[in-house]
């Protein structure tokens, strides 16, 4: 799913249902190019080890954390949950393409 080509919801649910939410902890991230991806984490307890190792990061949401339904077939499913990821990163795309340095985001908007 890129953010540059009107991005849909179906499209974001596809990504967060091809995640298993009992296996690791996860991150959602956006490339230079607009990509939107969602990597499992292992034994990374802090982000910044995580961006060092993606120089192509413009922006992420904060961790998705083991066990908590943020990602997956059920967090697919929820139609409101997936719609505010989407409306958080369109906005947070604007300002990433702006800024020099990594957007991160902590909060939905």
């Amino acid at each position: 799913m890129n953010l540059n080509n009107q991005p849909t919801i179906n499209e974001l649910a596809r990504l967060f249902a091809a995640q298993k939410d009992t296996l690791s902890d996860h991150i959602l991230w956006v490339s230079d190019t607009g990509e939107v991806r969602i990597e499992p984490v292992t034994a990374c307890h802090e982000n910044t080890p995580f961006e060092e190792h993606r120089p192509a990061l413009r922006t992420h949401l904060k961790m998705y954390r083991r066990g908590q339904g943020y990602v997956g077939k059920k967090a697919a499913a929820d139609k409101t949950f997936i719609t505010e990821v989407l409306q958080t990163l369109t906005l947070n795309w604007e300002k990433a393409q702006t800024n020099a340095d990594i957007v991160k985001v902590d909060r939905y908007s």
